[in-house]
Formats: structure tokens, sequence, C-alpha cells
């Protein structure tokens, strides 16, 4: 497959997850499909095939700026990029929302943290992490993950 034609499926999925995250309360199917994170899985498979195959024949590298600059000239290394990206993303969505449940935080107010996470990553997960500490009266740390 070409990697315009794989790009366009893994938004596809990503896409998919994000919605069934964002929709899951409302049905018990979606809430089990969230839990089994078959999305960010099949994508973590996308990026090994994507690794495994191209990684190697791409120049640059991760010691400068100038170096990954180079090493995403690559369609395929950049593609790789991209999806790493979606399955990390999507696998912290998966997790915010399933702690969020743990911890009885309503789902009205994942889904400000559920949208950041989906376009901004980092973003999401601190105001998740906020909320969480706010609402749980508990500072996060790695230990009460």
């Amino acid at each position: 497959m070409s990697p315009d034609t794989l790009f366009t499926s893994a938004n596809f999925f990503a896409m998919l997850g994000w919605i069934v995250l964002i929709i899951s309360p409302l049905h018990k199917y979606l809430r089990n499909l969230v839990n089994t994170a078959v999305i960010p899985i099949l994508l973590g498979a996308l990026y090994a095939y994507l690794i495994i195959g191209y990684f190697g024949q791409a120049e640059g590298g991760f010691g400068s700026l100038q170096e990954v600059k180079s090493l995403f000239a690559n369609d395929n290394v950049l593609l790789a990029g991209w999806v790493h990206y979606l399955a990390f993303d999507l696998w912290v969505g998966s997790w915010e929302l399933g702690d969020s449940r743990k911890r009885g935080i309503n789902h009205f107010i994942m889904i400000p943290c559920l949208l950041l996470t989906f376009m901004f990553g980092p973003i999401g997960l601190l105001l998740y992490l906020i909320i969480r500490s706010f609402i749980t009266k508990k500072a996060v740390a790695h230990d009460n993950f």
C-alpha cells in the first residue's frame, strides 16, 4: 500500500477510536471496546511495519533538529512518526477515560480532556491530570496511576 493510502486508513481508524471514546458511555459494548485498546494495538502494528520496513532506508537521526528533519523527509518514516502520534494519543485518551471511570469522574467533564488529547496530546493529558487532582483531592504521582 502507498504511504498516502496507509495515512488515510490510519487516520480513519484513529478517528473511529476517538469517536468511540467520546460516545462510549452510551453503550456497554462500546465501553468494553474502549477497554480492549484494539485500535491503538492496530496502529502499533502499522508503526512496527513501517519502522521495520523503512527506518533503515532513511537518512538522518535524532541527534539534532536538522537530523530529525532529514529523517522525516522520507515519506514512510514521516508516516511512521504520524502513526506514532495517533497510537500514543489514542492510548493516552483510552487511559484517561478508564482512569476517570475508576475515580468516578463525570464523562461530560472528560470530553474536553479527550478532545484536547486528540488534537494536542500532552495538553489534554495535563488538563485531565489537573481535573483528576482537583476532584480526587490528591496530587498526581506515579504511584497512583
